[in-house]
């Protein structure tokens, strides 16, 4: 009973933090070979909100035109997350600079600390970042991005890291 309460409880944090645009216990750093990326500032424990992936949410079809354009444009960068839920394509663009820490979270496939949920909230489709594991103050905040095509992983070797 006290696992489902504490579920329970983590869900709801999980739904305020989008709700209320949390982004506290943490903060952007200069990364070595990386760029910017986030580190906590204090402790999370396995299952906590971290912050939302927020950016626009555009159609499928908007989506590959923007992801084609980013291709010519080496400088633009792409921070493109396409998921699925309840049966239907999205994908949330969080490639403009927005100021939201969530779209600064770097890559690792082999030691994420972190994992995104996607959620129905208020009839709309939202990105939570969780914490993966217990993540202490001052270690970078890292989830896996997901993408295994081929010709990407090729072109972007750092991504099976």
């Amino acid at each position: 009973m006290a696992v489902l309460t504490l579920q329970i409880d983590q869900e709801q944090n999980i739904i305020d933090g989008i709700r209320n645009g949390v982004e506290k216990n943490m903060k952007i750093v200069q990364i070595l070979e990386k760029g910017r990326g986030v580190i906590a500032t204090q402790h999370f424990i396995e299952g906590d909100f971290v912050v939302e992936y927020a950016g626009e949410l555009v159609s499928d079809k908007e989506a590959k035109d923007r992801e084609e354009k980013y291709k010519k444009d080496p400088s633009i960068g792409s921070y493109m997350f396409f998921f699925n839920l309840a049966g239907k394509k999205y994908c949330v663009d969080a490639t403009a600079e927005s100021g939201k820490l969530g779209r600064l979270l770097n890559h690792s496939r082999l030691k994420p600390n972190c994992y995104i949920k996607a959620l129905s909230i208020d009839n709309g489709p939202r990105l939570a970042i969780i914490a993966k594991r217990f993540i202490s103050p001052g270690e970078e905040l890292l989830y896996d991005y997901g993408d295994r095509d081929k010709e990407t992983l090729l072109a972007h070797p750092w991504l099976n890291e």
